[in-house]
């Protein structure tokens, strides 16, 4: 295990082909020269480009590091939420040194190079607003700083996590991690954690990292891979309906309630658990207590707990057709074919008039039937059909936001509000790790 603070590289926009950087304090190229207040960065042929001030442009190598000073920060637009409903660009401000990386094709990678504390200072500020109750941010910071660590250990062994299966052609299982990122360490969007800089810092987030400085969820002498999502919809999942077969302890599937209830084992028992509404902390329609919990942009999702997607028949296999690039014919069903004890679904099978394909795992199902993303793939379907008994609609009730996998933020952020400790919270969502102070 690690025993001092990590200095990470984060990636705060990939394959880009121009961005202009505004620069406040001062800001040191490797020849020892002092970058001006703006610069604009462009990539040709494998190398940087860069336009200063005065207009005049500069070449420089594959790669090119920036110093900061003392305080120095610089601001830049990001595009956030990439793919998802809520994807838009925002400037944003960041502490740390930057790297100008440029790639074959005529773009480059922007990288922030930042210690690990400072850099979760803005997670836990970007993942939730600011305002949430003291527990949850130093709840939320562990869980954070766990897996940010877990993740890099795996990164060591050179484990290929964007991972495809194909049996003939009627199966794709694939699923999604942080392992395909090459020349830094994490993305800045919800693909690995959000990043979204230092605007959002308060005091209650300075006092969450100080006060969880170097502590980690430690299982067996290892840092704990800590999963975290927006809301588990009643009940949480195993690691393996999301990523690859594996089982971990500390990730079982839980009640996200006081008390217990009955996992998700059979279709019939899908229907029922997703028609109902049980009591859990993620489920509130609390729209005060979500403004003091949810950034600005996630409270536009304000049905999470359950939901509902209703598409004709040829919205869905125009979206199929263009996710997948298969032309199904005629849409005749969807068929769960496998579910985790949450009720989401690791297998579906897509049935059409010219052929049929079965798809897995968890992600890829949510992006395969929306044009975005699916709210998770616990949903249960059911057809209208025509006349001649072919479908013309497809209704998706679903439930939940997100894999489902560990802490659930909602669900985590009430029980904060209900008066639960750091330590309490964390205990309940990753049963049996113990919280170690690995460095000071």
């Amino acid at each position: 295990m690690i025993n001092s603070e990590p200095i990470i590289k984060v990636a705060l926009l990939q394959n880009c082909h121009e961005s202009k950087i505004t620069l406040t304090g001062y800001f040191l190229f490797p020849d020892g020269r002092q970058a001006g207040k703006t610069i604009t960065v462009q990539s040709l042929n494998g190398e940087i480009i860069w336009t200063d001030d005065s207009g005049k442009k500069s070449t420089g190598s594959k790669e090119i590091l920036l110093t900061a000073g003392e305080n120095a920060t610089f601001t830049l637009d990001v595009k956030i939420g990439i793919d998802f409903h809520w994807q838009q660009t925002r400037r944003q401000t960041f502490r740390g040194g930057i790297i100008l990386r440029a790639n074959p094709d005529s773009s480059f990678h922007l990288i922030n190079e930042i210690p690990v504390e400072e850099y979760l200072a803005c997670v836990i500020s970007s993942e939730m607003s600011a305002k949430a109750p003291p527990e949850f941010l130093k709840a939320q910071a562990i869980t954070a700083r766990s897996w940010l660590a877990a993740m890099l250990d795996r990164k060591k062994v050179n484990i290929p996590d964007d991972h495809i299966e194909r049996s003939g052609n009627n199966e794709i299982i694939r699923w999604y991690d942080t392992n395909d990122h090459e020349g830094f360490d994490v993305c800045a969007d919800d693909h690995c954690q959000r990043y979204q800089g230092i605007g959002q810092i308060n005091t209650n987030v300075n006092a969450a990292i100080e006060a969880t400085r170097g502590l980690y969820l430690v299982y067996n002498n290892r840092i704990c891979d800590a999963r975290y999502y927006k809301a588990c919809g009643g009940r949480t999942e195993v690691f393996s309906t999301a990523w690859e077969d594996k089982s971990f302890p500390y990730l079982q599937s839980i009640a996200d309630s006081a008390n217990d209830s009955h996992p998700v084992s059979s279709e019939d028992a899908a229907a029922k658990w997703l028609s109902e509404s049980p009591s859990a902390y993620c489920n509130t329609g609390d729209r005060k207590l979500l403004a003091e919990i949810l950034p600005s942009f996630d409270q536009q999702t304000p049905d999470f707990y359950r939901w509902q997607v209703d598409y004709s028949r040829e919205e869905l296999e125009k979206i199929i057709r263009g996710k997948l690039g298969i032309d199904f014919g005629t849409l005749l069903d969807l068929i769960p074919l496998a579910r985790g004890p949450s009720g989401r679904i690791s297998k579906l099978k897509i049935e059409g008039t010219k052929q049929s394909l079965i798809i897995g795992k968890e992600l890829e199902i949510r992006r395969c039937l929306s044009t975005t993303h699916l709210l998770s793939s616990a949903f249960v379907v059911s057809t209208k059909t025509s006349p001649d008994s072919r479908p013309e609609r497809f209704i998706l009730n679903g439930g939940g936001w997100g894999h489902g996998v560990g802490l659930c933020q909602i669900g985590a952020a009430v029980m904060a509000k209900q008066g639960f400790t750091c330590e309490e919270i964390l205990a309940h969502y990753f049963r049996g790790a113990r919280i170690k102070k690995l460095y000071d």
